[in-house]
C-alpha cells in the first residue's frame, strides 16, 4: 500500500530555543546568613569593595567592544556601540533559609545603590538544584563525563556512584595502613596526579553531593557550577529554556519559595545570560571556584547549545574560548 511517510532522525528534529545574551554578566557577590546577620553596613561595606571592580569590568568590556568595531568589524551602521552588561547577586536559600525575601530584597537593593550599584538580577541558590520544578543540579549531573587518568583500570567507582570527581589520580587505598592483604607486598605510599600537570600537580577531589535517609544535598561548588551554565546561557532542558528571570509585579513575597528562581529587579537591564562571566567575590570564595572550574572542566554542554551560542558570537565579531571554563573570570576582594 502506498504511503507519503518520511522518516527521520530524531536529532534531526532537534531544536534549541535562543536566549537574548549580554556580551558579560557581573556577579556582585553572594549573601549568607551571616552576612546578612552582619546588619546593613556590612552589606555596604561589602558593595563599596565591589564597585570599583564591577565599574572597572564595564569600563574593559565597553573599550574591547568598540575596539572590535574600530577595527574594521562593525556591523550594519558601524559607530561605536555601548556594551550589554548585566548584573547579578546570589542569595543562598538552598543550605539556610533566614529572613524573609520582603526584607532581605529591598535591604540588598538599598545596600548597592548606595555604593552606585544596581543590581539587575536577583538568584536564589536552592534554583541551582531545582528552578520551576526543573531538577537543573541532576540535568547537569548527567553531562558529566569522567576525565580518566593514564592506565585507569576501572578499579575506581564512577563519579555518579561514589558523589566525588577528581582532576586526576588519587592516591591508590591499597597504600594505606592496614589496607593491604595479609601477608600481601608492603605498598609503598604513591601521590596523587594531576592530569595534565603543569610539571608539578594541582590534585584536588571535589564532593559533588551527600545523601542522608534517601535525600540528596548537593554541595555549594556543584550548585555555583550550575550556576555559571546558567549565567552562560548553557542550560536547556529539553531544548526550553530554564530558569528564565522573571519580575515581581506585587512585590517581594514572605516565602523564599514563592520567590522566582531568577528575578529580574532592574526593568532597563542587559540580558541575564552572557558570552562571558566575571564574579567579584570574597577570598572565602577561591576554594569553591577552584572547585568549580574542575566540575565545569568535565561537564559536556549540549552540542547544539554549544553550537548556537557560537554562531551568535561569530555573527557580531565576538571570539569566544571553545571551552567553556575560558569564559569565566573572578576578581577576589579582601578586606
Amino acid at each position: 500500500m502506498p504511503t507519503d511517510a518520511t522518516f527521520r532522525e530524531a536529532a534531526a528534529e532537534a531544536r534549541v530555543e535562543g536566549l537574548p545574551l549580554a556580551h558579560l554578566s557581573v556577579e556582585l557577590g553572594h549573601l549568607y546568613m551571616e552576612d546578612f546577620a552582619a546588619g546593613p553596613d556590612h552589606l555596604v561595606h561589602h558593595f563599596e569593595r565591589v564597585a570599583v571592580w564591577a565599574q572597572a569590568a564595564v569600563q574593559a568590556c565597553t573599550q574591547a567592544i568598540n575596539g572590535r568595531k574600530e577595527g574594521g568589524t562593525a556591523g550594519p551602521g558601524g559607530g561605536r556601540s555601548k556594551a550589554r552588561i548585566s548584573t547579578c547577586f546570589l542569595i543562598d536559600d538552598y543550605f539556610t533559609r533566614f529572613s524573609t525575601p520582603a526584607k532581605v530584597v529591598p535591604e540588598l537593593i538599598r545596600a548597592a545603590r548606595y555604593s552606585g550599584l544596581e543590581i539587575d538580577y536577583l538568584a536564589r541558590e536552592s534554583a541551582c538544584a531545582v528552578a520551576d520544578g526543573v531538577p537543573l543540579a541532576s540535568l547537569v549531573e548527567g553531562k558529566l563525563v569522567a576525565d580518566p587518568p593514564p592506565d585507569t583500570n576501572g578499579s575506581r567507582p564512577p563519579t555518579t556512584e561514589t558523589g566525588w570527581l577528581c582532576n586526576g589520580q588519587r592516591s591508590p587505598a591499597t597504600a594505606l595502613p592496614g589496607a593491604g592483604e595479609a601477608m600481601g607486598a608492603v605498598q609503598t605510599w604513591e601521590p596523587p596526579v594531576e592530569n595534565a600537570a603543569n610539571r608539578h600537580s594541582i590534585f584536588l577531589d571535589v564532593q559533588l553531593w551527600d545523601e542522608a535517609h534517601g535525600r540528596r544535598t548537593w554541595s555549594c561548588p556543584f550548585l555555583a557550577a550550575v550556576w555559571q551554565l546558567l549565567r552562560l546561557g548553557m542550560l536547556r532542558n529539553l531544548g526550553e529554556a530554564v530558569a528564565v528571570p522573571r519580575t515581581c509585579e506585587d512585590g517581594f513575597p514572605e516565602e523564599w519559595d514563592r520567590l522566582p528562581p531568577v528575578v529580574k529587579l532592574n526593568p532597563n537591564a542587559a540580558p541575564f545570560s552572557a558570552y562571558r562571566t566575571l564574579s567579584v567575590l570574597s577570598p572565602r570564595f577561591l576554594g569553591i571556584e577552584h572547585a568549580v572550574r574542575t566540575i565545569l572542566s568535565q561537564v559536556a554542554v549540549e552540542r547544539a547549545v554549544a553550537e548556537q551560542i557560537a554562531r551568535r558570537s561569530e555573527s557580531e565579531g565576538l571570539s569566544l574560548p571553545a571551552e567553556v571554563v575560558g569564559r569565566i573570570e573572578y576578581v577576589f576582594v579582601g578586606g
